[in-house]
């Protein structure tokens, strides 16, 4: 029997997600959620989905609904999590993950409760540069790992449109910041590249007070928009990560390391995707030149996309919900799962007490 899926957000959900869903043997989507039914009713037209709901705790108590998909700000999402978790229903997630630490504690204890599968939308391991980074790492391609850098830099607000649908991540208490959003995506990454961070130094701050449109009026943001981060990890590996959605010119997605015996850098003008992220690597005595991403890493045989499929996210964002599905038939496990989850969410929250207190936080003591 097909598992059958149920989105919420007939935006992002309905644009990147539900492709990927339908390229997946053996699920079905089967309904659309929003927050008005007149929407609902219309997106399940247009999607050509059997099933309309408008009330998403509702779908999370449907028991024709095996998987609960859920966008929208991780205020809003909190409960829903919570719901389809006390029903039993596995959960794809949206990142952030939760909108406070609080809130990351009570989704992971009505997890390990509910004997569901829980998957994070963050699915950067799964770009074919990446696979092929941590490949390289893992033959030991740098040798031990010295040091490094990561930066996730975008120009989201410098010009702001009044059409972009993220303008409300200028609002306070929705549980986002640059650090939280994208920082999250980098953190997913170089924890699964270089394992544990022991402890880290923060400074996390609003650079952009004022953003500004193009006919005069503005918004005045009560949100973060630069960290800058020194992660120290169990390894001893030292690496500087810098985050922001206000940098002009931005530099987009870099992860930098180098060891005792090269280097690897993988690289996209934007949110990384499986086309535009590219791979370099170099060894002492030699140069750095782009490195050939093997076939088996831009295409998947029971996948009905490749790494050039459009949407772009919907590829690497397949690979995740198939090893989903795989975890839910117990023939593997799902990554990022809500364990990695909780563990970003402590990174986060030691990002937060670091930039307050002024001080280096290890991540044992954050409880």
């Amino acid at each position: 029997m097909p598992l059958r899926v149920g989105i919420v957000s007939a935006a992002w959900g309905a644009f990147a997600h539900l492709p990927a869903w339908r390229a997946i043997a053996g699920v079905e989507v089967t309904a659309i959620c929003t927050s008005r039914e007149e929407t609902a009713r219309a997106a399940a037209d247009r999607l050509g989905l059997p099933r309309a709901f408008w009330n998403a705790e509702q779908m999370c108590a449907d028991p024709d609904i095996d998987i609960v998909d859920l966008g929208t700000r991780p205020s809003v999402r909190l409960p829903m999590v919570l719901a389809a978790l006390a029903h039993g229903k596995h959960v794809y997630n949206a990142s952030p993950h939760a909108p406070d630490w609080t809130g990351a504690k009570a989704i992971d204890a009505a997890w390990r409760g509910s004997g569901a599968v829980g998957v994070v939308d963050a699915f950067a391991q799964w770009l074919p540069a990446h696979r092929q980074m941590k490949a390289m790492l893992d033959a030991g391609h740098v040798g031990t790992p010295l040091g490094g850098t990561c930066h996730f830099n975008l120009s989201l607000f410098n010009t702001p449109n009044r059409q972009f649908p993220y303008n409300w991540f200028a609002q306070a208490g929705q549980g986002v910041s640059a650090v939280r959003n994208n920082g999250s995506h980098a953190l997913y990454m170089l924890r699964h590249l270089f394992g544990p961070i022991a402890e880290l130094v923060a400074d996390d701050r609003r650079i952009l007070e004022q953003w500004r449109f193009p006919d005069g009026d503005s918004i005045t943001p009560q949100t973060n928009d630069l960290a800058n981060v020194i992660l120290r990890f169990e390894s001893g590996l030292v690496l500087q990560m810098q985050i922001s959605w206000s940098m002009a010119l931005h530099d987009g997605w870099v992860i930098d390391v180098f060891g005792e015996k090269g280097r690897l850098i993988a690289s996209s003008p934007t949110f990384p995707t499986a086309r535009d992220c590219l791979l370099r690597a170099g060894q002492i005595g030699g140069a750095l030149e782009d490195v050939a991403i093997p076939d088996s890493f831009r295409t998947a045989p029971d996948i009905m996309l490749d790494w050039q499929s459009e949407p772009q996210p919907s590829f690497p964002m397949a690979l995740s919900m198939r090893a989903m599905v795989e975890a839910i038939r117990s023939r593997g496990q799902g990554a990022p799962d809500f364990a990695e989850a909780l563990e970003i969410e402590r990174l986060q929250e030691a990002i937060r007490l670091s930039s307050g207190e002024r001080r280096w936080v290890k991540l044992a003591d954050v409880l």
